[in-house]
């Protein structure tokens, strides 16, 4: 009897350890996704790509506009006139990115190839700099393109090396392949509104969320859309760089996301909710959907449902 107890009291203490090892393992991997981005390698700093400017397979994007990249730009650098240059003149929704032929020739024009590894900047927020990485990843770009930390305010406040002058390259190879599971169309988003494991996240200003800045025919918000505002995840200052992964966290997880739920950001005309779209990226989320067509066209229509003011649970 004693030596079956002992074997019992040794099983015991052998599954007590196992439950505290798995325990201490599921904290560790907390701390660990708060204390770094999943994605890291979507967001490059400087220094890196102080390192990496002679590379062959890279290809350097500057989105401020034509007159800023005119007058001092990262060397090596291409210009996208302004994100507007991937934007349909011819939609009927104002804002809606170019087809896949068009949006193929912008792309080849600034001499991109289908292996070609893209870093994108702006000024500073990385604003317009996300607009072209979730283009260019859902015309099939994925896990090719980075944003440049802090965009052209870090660089310049390292005293880094500028050059002015556009920069021509040799038209590139790149094709537009489209992943339809990275955009959503109003149809998608009417099916779902109200579903669980799906966050509707609106990231404009509170005035338009709430509906008193009226930017389309109505004003207000999608029914049972979460409001986190894109801006809240880069730091303030003149060298808006990303927060970091326990911020962002804080930000977007005490809101209700996961990386086990489908997110659907949206805005006005998707620039905005492309910022949202990078920043969950960074964090690891995959099922994310962007609103493409977003309020220019939600807003302007009369066959779908819309909440003025704040909603009541």
């Amino acid at each position: 009897m004693s030596n079956r107890s002992e074997i019992f009291k040794r099983m015991a203490g052998v599954v007590l350890c196992l439950g505290v090892l798995i325990a201490c393992s599921s904290v560790w991997t907390l701390r660990g996704f708060a204390q770094g981005y999943a994605n890291p390698h979507l967001l490059v700093e400087p220094s890196w790509l102080a390192e990496h400017l002679s590379d062959p397979k890279l290809r350097i994007v500057d989105v401020r506009g034509d007159a800023l990249y005119l007058r001092g730009h990262i060397p090596g650098a291409v210009s996208l006139d302004g994100t507007s240059a991937i934007n349909d003149p011819d939609a009927e929704v104002n804002g809606l990115l170019l087809g896949p032929e068009a949006f193929e020739n912008v792309i080849q024009g600034l001499g991109i190839d289908n292996d070609t590894l893209v870093v994108v900047y702006d000024q500073s927020s990385s604003l317009s700099a996300a607009r072209l990485f979730y283009a260019l990843e859902y015309y099939g770009h994925k896990d090719q393109v980075r944003i440049l930390n802090g965009g052209f305010a870090a660089w310049t406040s390292e005293q880094r090396p500028l050059e002015s002058g556009r920069r021509e390259v040799a038209p590139g190879n790149f094709t537009a392949r489209p992943i339809a599971e990275l955009q959503a169309d109003v149809d998608y988003v009417k099916e779902q509104v109200g579903k669980e494991n799906v966050v509707i996240l609106d990231v404009r200003s509170e005035g338009e969320y709430l509906g008193t800045d009226v930017r389309a025919a109505a004003g207000g918000h999608i029914p049972g859309a979460t409001h986190i505002e894109w801006s809240t995840a880069v730091e303030e200052g003149s060298v808006q760089r990303f927060k970091s992964a326990a911020e962002l966290w804080e930000i977007y997880g005490s809101a209700g996301l996961s990386p086990d739920v489908e997110v659907i950001p949206y805005c006005q005309t998707n620039v905005r909710a492309s910022h949202t779209y990078f920043v969950l990226r960074l964090l690891g989320f995959e099922k994310i959907r962007p609103y493409e067509a977003s309020w220019a066209e939600w807003g302007n229509r009369d066959d779908v449902p819309i909440v003025v003011g704040r909603e009541i649970s």
